[in-house]
């Protein structure tokens, strides 16, 4: 089976499709001089375009890992993703407190999610 990747990269790739899976890098805010709410609304809209290129949206997401620098952001960063998800189409998630590659980046969303 074909698997086809989009926005190659020398390190990663930002999506990966296989047999109708759709699978995303961890997605990071590009201005992190924001908040824990700015980075996640950021960080969804990334996911959002991503699911959008691979003819997927949230609604068919299977799984979401969340990882957050800091527990006392989980309260802002569910603020947003409440807002956010659609209801009935919650996906399994977990989150988890974890130092981040960068320490700007407050939060980090992987997504794997299916095809119509």
């Amino acid at each position: 089976m074909e698997i086809k990747r989009l926005h190659v990269g020398k390190r990663l790739s930002e999506t990966a499709i296989h047999n109708g899976t759709v699978y995303l890098a961890g997605q990071i805010a590009e201005d992190t001089s924001q908040d824990i709410v700015g980075q996640t609304r950021e960080v969804l809209g990334h996911v959002d375009r991503l699911l959008q290129e691979a003819g997927s949206d949230k609604t068919r997401i299977l799984s979401a890992q969340i990882y957050i620098a800091t527990m006392a952001d989980f309260p802002g960063m569910n603020s947003v993703w409440d807002e956010w998800v659609v209801q009935g189409h919650t996906p399994p998630r977990a989150t988890v407190e974890a130092k981040l590659a960068n320490p700007a980046c407050l939060v980090e969303v992987v997504i794997v999610a299916a095809q119509p």
